[in-house]
Order: C-alpha cells, then structure tokens, then sequence
C-alpha cells in the first residue's frame, strides 16, 4: 500500500477489521505517572505505559490487569478506559488498543524482561523518547478526557491521524 492509500480519512473505519488487540494502562496518583521502557517486541528502547496483546477470552480490562502485573509487577487499581486508538501501519498491520487510567496500585515494582518501569513527573513525561501519537492523546487522558484515536504510520513512523 502506497501513503497516499493509507491517508486516516481515506479509510473505511467501520468496515476495519484489526489483525490484533491490545491495551495500554496508565496508573496515575500524586502528581506521576507510571511509564515503562520497553525491552523487547513492538516498540522495543521506547517509553510508553504497562499494556499488550489481549489473550484468547481476555477482555481489555482483563489483560490490562494482566500485562500490568506481568510487566511490573504491581496491580492496577480504579481501572477505567479513557480511549481507544486504532493503528494502520503501511505494512498491513492494524492493531485496536484500549487505553485505561487507573488511580492507583497495589504492590512493588519490579524489573522484568519485558519492562523497567519508572515514576514520571506528570509534567516531565518524555514524549521524545515515546511513539509519535502519544503527544497527542496522552494529555487527554491526563485529564481523564475519553478519546478515540485514528493513526497511520510506517513503521516508527506517523504519517497523519485523526482524534476525536
């Protein structure tokens, strides 16, 4: 597929079918936010929040428990989804994450092989060291603002979106 194809407002969103689902979780409390640098799989070296694919059977919220856990060891708790992004890559790839806040955890943070996560001024986030959608929709969900997100990239990089 050519970029002049995969422009946000040429695609039919309706009739999009993703090739994956997955999550992000964002735990929030006391003016910081929980970030990880990713180790390894999509988006390996930057940061972004706790998440993944969603498990045969999962619901989001079920894996965003999940992946939390798995990933940093803490439970995530007042969980609620603030957005949804959905991601055409040039390649053919399309992927539906759901995207949740949650006021707290419960728990020590460990380092994983996935992870190492770390505690953010919420006015320090490094969005230079992020994927390129997150400058756009990570402030709304900051102010619990709910979001859907239409984003077009190649490969690490984004080529146009939509949010509404």
């Amino acid at each position: 597929m050519s970029v002049g194809e995969l422009h946000v407002d040429r695609i039919d969103w309706a009739a999009w079918k993703p090739t994956e689902y997955a999550n992000l979780c964002f735990v929030m409390r006391d003016g910081q936010i929980l970030l990880i640098r990713k180790k390894r799989g999509m988006g390996a070296g930057k940061i972004n929040g706790p998440g993944g694919r969603l498990e045969k059977g999962e619901t989001a919220l079920d894996s965003a428990i999940r992946e939390t856990q798995e990933e940093v060891g803490v439970t995530p708790t007042g969980l609620e989804q603030i957005g949804e992004l959905f991601f055409q890559f040039l390649d053919g790839y399309k992927l539906h994450v759901a995207v949740f806040a949650a006021s707290g955890c419960e728990g020590e943070l460990i380092e994983t092989g996935e992870a190492t996560p770390m505690w953010t001024d919420i006015s320090k986030i490094p969005y230079d060291e992020m994927w390129e959608d997150d400058a756009h929709w990570l402030p709304l969900l900051l102010r619990r603002k709910k979001f859907r997100g239409h984003f077009v990239f190649d490969g690490e990089k984004l080529l146009n979106h939509r949010l509404d």
